[in-house]
């Protein structure tokens, strides 16, 4: 009888933690190139990679870490209710806790966390809330992912709180605010961010692929380096719509001091065509659309669409997949940090490029 009543209490025990762990399951959503932990961790990796929860009540406070090889400060984004509250500084060291101050009355509350630097920045661990969290699902919408640079990581785009010329290169980065997440709300689409600063499609803004990972090298890690005790990725997002914004540093003169070689078309073609590919190995019902630069001006602009529509042309007897389209940007004067677009120009980029997406969208 003493075996029985022991049994039992072990088989109640296994049921409620196999039921608490189910429900916590239903606590968080995450969102872009995260990679998820034991006890509801999760690390924040690439720009704009969030993770989301409900709450009541008054008291939240939620657990941030800067986490890489090495120790720095690192940055997220709040939106409290559906409202934009600010940027948090994550200082190097041990994980902090940081009370989120509410000012609404509503009986549930919604608080999601963004990743505001890109995946080379480091990633940043949340380790749980305080909150009294409620169940949260996710509703069903199309999706987009953005492959790119430090444009479509929002780098360099938001001097509000440290100037452009004080601070580190993150210092000035606000994701949540990139051309890709603004459009995507716009148009109540969900995104995923996968995008390198100073990367290219076959060379980078000062290098000739002889030091640095090009795009095709990292983007299959989930990290976005060639660091092979980094999980990969797992394709699971499956986005209705690629965009494709690379050239901008392969077009680059690099900094005028080190070794840099004319534009090859042949090799950024080529390489273009062999990602695609790749791409279409893991997502064959996907539409890609691949875009110049508003930041690549005169003859290099010619050559650029010149190179688009070679990698079009490539594919134009492709009946398995949808066929290729290009979006052009206009040309922009950017108004950022070290000659990037910055928030406002985000936007400008976003209102030009979300009417193309929707369309193509609705076509679907």
């Amino acid at each position: 009888m003493f075996l029985k009543k022991i049994i039992l209490l072990i088989s109640f025990l296994l049921i409620s933690l196999i039921s608490t762990s189910q429900n916590k399951t239903t606590n968080y959503l995450y969102a872009g190139r995260v990679e998820k932990l034991q006890n509801d961790s999760v690390i924040l990796i690439g720009t704009a990679s969030s993770v989301s929860f409900n709450f009541t009540g008054n008291n939240c406070a939620i657990s941030l870490q800067s986490i890489d090889s090495y120790e720095h400060h690192n940055y997220v984004s709040l939106v409290l209710d559906g409202k934009y509250i600010g940027k948090i500084k994550i200082e190097k060291g041990a994980a902090q806790s940081f009370p989120i101050k509410i000012t609404s009355n509503k009986k549930i509350h919604n608080l999601t966390i963004y990743k505001t630097t890109e995946a080379h920045s480091g990633g940043i661990l949340f380790g749980g809330t305080t909150a009294k969290l409620t169940s949260i699902s996710a509703k069903k919408k199309k999706k987009i992912e953005f492959i790119g640079d430090s444009i479509t990581c929002g780098a360099a785009s938001d001097p509000s709180d440290i100037p452009c010329d004080k601070g580190e290169y993150f210092d000035h980065h606000n994701g949540y605010y990139a051309y890709g997440p603004v459009l995507s709300r716009a148009i109540d689409v969900d995104y995923l961010m996968s995008s390198v600063s100073g990367i290219g499609m076959y060379r980078n803004w000062n290098d000739e692929n002889k030091e640095e990972a090009i795009m095709p090298d990292v983007y299959q890690n989930l990290y976005l380096t060639k660091d092979n005790s980094k999980p990969k990725y797992d394709f699971a997002f499956q986005p209705d719509i690629i965009s494709i914004a690379l050239g901008t540093n392969d077009f680059s003169g690099g900094d005028g001091k080190k070794e840099r070689l004319p534009f090859n078309v042949e090799k950024y073609v080529s390489n273009y065509i062999n990602f695609i590919k790749m791409l279409y190995v893991h997502n064959p019902k996907g539409q890609i659309v691949i875009t110049n630069s508003p930041m690549v001006n005169g003859q290099n602009a010619v050559v650029f669409e010149d190179c688009l529509n070679k990698v079009k042309n490539a594919f134009a007897e492709d009946k398995t997949h949808k066929p290729i389209q290009i979006f052009k940007f206009k040309p922009m004067t950017p108004k950022g940090c070290s000659g990037h677009p910055d928030i406002a120009d985000h936007k400008v980029l976003a209102n030009e490029y979300a009417p193309f997406l929707k369309k193509l969208l609705n076509e679907k």
